[in-house]
């Protein structure tokens, strides 16, 4: 392709993702394709020669979007949010274009230093103390992984250097609340410790890590001869956004001699509102703290803010230096490749840098705000209306909800929100994730897509109260050993 190929098509394919920014309301929220449906319309072989790209871009519309769940779709309501700033795609566009690695500083100076200056005002504009440097790292999993690795050679004094995990005598032990992330479990495996050595501590009422629980496991885990090594506590839990007392947590920690790394995967972006801050208060006793610029902030995927207080024992724990990477600036300088896991990074920044300038901090401020805003609105309206309970604290933008009718065991009753969330999802008008809170199904609606406005949320309530309120009779609904989703 030539550069003035690459110009005539380059522009005809931001005209038409503009178009699909435009037009994705009208789609259906979730994708209507059937399994194999998508690759059993595609080639079983690569073409032999060159095609044109306006007929990829014709299947694109044919094959591709039909089997696709809009992520970006102003009523897209699960899991939750990814919500895209059309000016972070272009930095993500701008990033594949230039074709940069970060290997080293002087493999790419601007690559090294803008992700240095991205995450300082992302530091700033979460409230973080100074005493914190970032990195991007592509998601939370590895954030997460990258905090287990460090606690694991603080506590085992740098084994890593020597027998590993194999020559501790002592058994190190990770904890984290019954509500944390699977991403924590996989993380704690993949860094060796083992399930035996992973410890769920309950939560209360509000569904929030028991400080004293922690300690109390602590204590016994000591008493039992095991190493108490790293917990994992969490701002914005994902079954609820549940808040689990970092303040309170981290008083532990610190007894123990225990790392802290806080999950504020989705709800760190809440704290670029001042009066948001109360939700991690203790934040600043942390070793380590992970935002996803990628989900409610607004960058592009991939994109994870992984903060630190000590970047020395970071690049101790990370630091790679073949012969063919060293240059005569290093003692100056930032190489990232001693900051995470691989190598070479993308040139990631750009995303987070074009939505900074091109929202402003006021603007995304607007937008969190218009989010939770209609959160609670949500929840006002279900707990008006009978039947309906709101099952957890509306402290952020996710609303879990449960419609009641008399008569139904809880077997019943599980059946039934499984069947009526089905139903809104096949009905292409929005999109909703079930999920178990205290061992039964509920429903829920996580607000925060980028165009996502009061109309449709509304409008999803509507429909809400269509699918749940006129369901068939109990024999009807999905058994829950085939559940609707």
């Amino acid at each position: 392709m030539t550069p003035d190929e690459f110009r005539r098509f380059g522009h005809t394919l931001i005209d038409w993702i503009a178009d699909y920014h435009t037009r994705v309301e009208a789609m259906p929220v979730r994708s209507p394709a059937a399994p194999g449906e998508v690759r059993a319309r595609l080639p079983p072989t690569a073409p032999a020669e060159p095609e044109a790209l306006t007929g990829v871009l014709r299947d694109v519309d044919e094959v591709i979007l039909r089997g696709l769940t809009h992520w970006q779709h102003p009523s897209f309501f699960g899991y939750f949010p990814s919500s895209t700033s059309p000016a972070s795609v272009l930095g993500d566009f701008l990033s594949s274009g230039l074709g940069v690695l970060g290997v080293s500083w002087q493999s790419s100076p601007a690559l090294t230093e803008l992700e240095e200056v991205v995450c300082d005002w992302t530091r700033q504009m979460f409230g973080l103390p100074d005493s914190f440097r970032g990195v991007i790292q592509d998601t939370a999993s590895t954030s997460t992984l990258v905090a287990l690795l460090c606690a694991r050679e603080r506590s085992s004094g740098y084994s890593l250097a020597s027998g590993g995990l194999q020559a501790g005598e002592r058994p190190l032990v990770v904890y984290m609340s019954e509500h944390g992330h699977s991403s924590i479990e996989k993380a704690a495996l993949l860094a060796g410790f083992g399930r035996d050595n992973l410890r769920t501590i309950p939560v209360d009422a509000r569904h929030a890590m028991r400080a004293d629980a922690l300690d109390d496991a602590i204590r016994g885990d000591l008493a039992r001869g095991a190493l108490p090594c790293a917990v994992v506590a969490t701002t914005g839990t994902t079954t609820t956004t549940a808040l689990d007392p970092i303040d309170d947590i981290a008083q532990v920690a610190r007894r123990h001699g225990v790392w802290l790394h806080v999950d504020a995967a989705m709800a760190g972006a809440a704290m670029a509102l001042p009066e948001c801050r109360w939700m991690w208060r203790g934040v600043e006793a942390a070793d380590s703290v992970v935002v996803n610029a990628h989900k409610w902030l607004g960058a592009a995927f991939d994109c994870s803010l992984y903060y630190v207080r000590d970047p020395e024992h970071l690049i101790r724990v990370m630091s790679t230096n073949p012969s063919y990477l060293q240059s005569s600036v290093d003692e100056q300088v930032t190489n990232l490749r001693d900051w995470g896991i691989p190598l070479g990074r993308r040139f990631r920044a750009l995303k987070l840098w074009f939505l900074l300038r091109g929202e402003g901090v006021s603007g995304i401020q607007r937008r969190l705000r218009r989010d939770m805003e209609n959160a609670r609105w949500l929840a006002e309206q279900v707990l008006s209306r009978p039947r309906w309970r709101v099952l957890a604290p509306v402290v952020l933008q996710t609303v879990c909800v449960r419609h009641e009718p008399p008569g139904l065991d809880a077997d019943a009753l599980d059946r039934h929100t499984l069947a009526w969330a089905e139903r809104l999802n096949r009905s292409g008008e929005v999109y909703v994730t079930p999920a178990k809170l205290d061992g039964r199904w509920m429903v829920r609606l996580a607000i925060g897509s980028y165009p996502t406005e009061r109309a449709q949320v509304e409008a999803l309530w509507e429909a809400m109260q269509r699918a749940a309120e006129s369901m068939p009779g109990d024999a009807e609904h999905p058994r829950p050993d085939r559940p609707a989703v």
